[in-house]
């Protein structure tokens, strides 16, 4: 018997964390930052639901930070064991776990400047550098489709996902100490689309007694597409935005996504089908995950380009200082800005968003999925205002979307991967994915003949018990550490929501006395 416990991504999309336990061994899959609202990311802060010194090992299925972002904390709490990835994903950690790292160190400092003088107490980052450079001192490089044995008793084989470069799918085979038999479970991670630039499509045996699966798009699919038409939708898009005079502002993901963009952009401005422009990647991050995929370019699959000049366009700007990064500011028109993150939610992003989302002639160009509450799901949602650093901004810059860049399967594809890894012989958990999206996924996947019983939907640090040919049981919850219903809207959003429509509010009248009263007004109802 073993125990699967789902310790984040159930019923979001952002803190991917599984705990296996079976016999005397514990061990992840994944160990993700929370993303999204602030009362998610306030998780990043509590402890783990479990003892990280007991942890044996982790197996993870790839870079992005929501998946690998909480590994220094885990360190940090104790956990010695080694982290199994592939190259690629080892090699992009090797930045973006510093980079995270110093993202918490600046952060906190800049917050507790706020705390001191407010004279609260101060806090401590969540890791720090010296916690990333231990993670990466614990990881351990596996090939695709060959198997492992982290501990005795536990097989497992990574296989290809098509989701971004290096990411897996972990197949895991657990030996039962009691009954001798095996329990076999296949844990997706991230899924790629089919049509998807630079991997093949995602690949996986079949026939598994517990397959846990993503959801994120379970219930939508997108249009059709080639990577040709898809770069012939982002020529349509570009043109019309550089002819508009101003500049295009593309938040987008630092790891494949901003890859994706060059290689596009690059091929459109050798061929001549865009305006002559500059191209500002402004992420020191991004610059350094394009150098990893430089060097795995020998494998990358759909490139126009020969290797030689790969991302390497006489008009690209790898912006990597600050001072550099400023100095965009004073480029009004005529530029193409790629910058993290890629839902607005920190980073440079927000510094180009201020800059050019109160213009007219400016567009604001977004590629990929917007979590809610966030920056990015705000202005998408056609926000006519918004607040950036804690100003307000009025939206005049053209908001334009383009899906076809989504690094996940749609709901078609994610359907067809379960079924083709069938027969699933116990249960499908679906996890990484909204309640709607996964109650669509589970109705759909019903249709198609997958059994409506077999199909679990876990909430957070639920747990079940697996014997294999044996439908899981509910082992119970800890005390619940996130209130689900402020995933989508907490607080934060709704203060900023107040504060922008008070003043918009006090801006339409023009009688002093009306807005005095109106302030008074206020002012009772927060003493009652």
């Amino acid at each position: 018997m073993a125990t699967l416990t789902f310790c984040g991504a159930a019923g979001t999309v952002t803190g991917s964390c599984s705990r296996v336990e079976s016999g005397d061994t514990c061990f992840l899959v994944d160990c993700g930052l929370f993303q999204g609202t602030k009362t998610t990311q306030s998780l990043n802060y509590k402890p783990f639901p479990f003892d990280a010194s007991n942890v044996d090992f982790l197996v993870l299925t790839h870079a992005h930070i929501d998946h690998s972002g909480l590994l220094p904390k885990l360190v940090k709490a104790g956990f010695t064991g080694k982290i199994f990835a592939t190259e690629a994903t080892c090699d992009l950690l090797e930045f973006m776990l510093k980079d995270s790292a110093y993202i918490q160190e600046t952060n906190t400092e800049r917050l507790n400047r706020k705390l001191a003088q407010k004279g609260e107490p101060l806090i401590e980052p969540i890791y720090s550098m010296v916690d990333a450079e231990q993670t990466l001192q614990q990881l351990e490089r596996v090939e695709y489709a060959q198997w492992f044995t982290p501990e005795p008793g536990v097989r497992c084989r990574l296989w290809n996902a098509g989701h971004l470069l290096g990411s897996a799918s972990a197949e895991i085979n657990l030996q039962d100490a009691d009954s001798e038999e095996v329990i076999r479970m296949l844990f997706s991670g991230d899924l790629g689309p089919d049509e998807k630039a630079f991997h093949p499509e995602p690949d996986a045996p079949a026939g598994f007694d517990y397959v846990v699966c993503e959801s994120t798009y379970g219930d939508r699919n997108r249009e059709d597409y080639t990577l040709e038409k898809r770069r012939e939708m982002l020529r349509e898009e570009l043109t019309v935005a550089l002819k508009r005079g101003g500049n295009v502002v593309i938040p987008s993901f630092a790891v494949e996504r901003s890859q994706e963009l060059l290689h596009d952009i690059g091929t459109l401005l050798s061929t001549g089908q865009i305006p002559e422009c500059d191209v500002y990647l402004d992420s020191p991050l991004a610059g350094k995950v394009t150098e990893v995929f430089i060097k795995h370019a020998a494998a990358l699959e759909d490139v126009e380009i020969e290797e030689s000049k790969l991302f390497r366009h006489r008009r690209f700007h790898i912006v990597e200082s600050v001072e550099e990064s400023k100095a965009i500011n004073h480029v009004s028109q005529g530029a193409i800005i790629i910058s993290a993150s890629g839902m607005c939610t920190a980073g440079r992003i927000k510094h180009h968003l201020k800059n050019n989302i109160w213009r007219r002639n400016s567009t604001i160009l977004f590629v990929g999925y917007q979590a809610p509450g966030t920056l990015g799901q705000i202005i998408t949602s056609g926000a006519k205002r918004v607040r950036i650093y804690g100003k307000e901004y009025k939206v005049e810059a053209a908001i334009r979307r383009l899906g076809n860049y989504s690094a996940h399967a749609d709901q078609a594809e994610l359907i067809d991967w379960v079924l083709e890894r069938g027969p699933v012989n116990t249960a499908l958990f679906l996890n990484h994915g909204e309640d709607d999206a996964r109650a669509v996924m589970r109705e759909e996947l019903d249709k198609r003949g997958l059994e409506r019983d077999k199909i679990l939907m876990p909430h957070f640090d639920e747990s079940f018990e697996l014997i294999a040919g044996t439908q899981p049981v509910l082992a119970g919850v800890t005390e619940p550490r996130l209130d689900e219903s402020l995933t989508h809207r907490d607080w934060h959003n709704v203060y900023a929501q107040f504060m922008l429509d008070l003043n918009g509010r006090l801006g339409s009248i023009d009688d002093n006395r009306q807005k005095q009263a109106l302030m008074q007004r206020l002012a009772e109802t927060l003493r009652k």
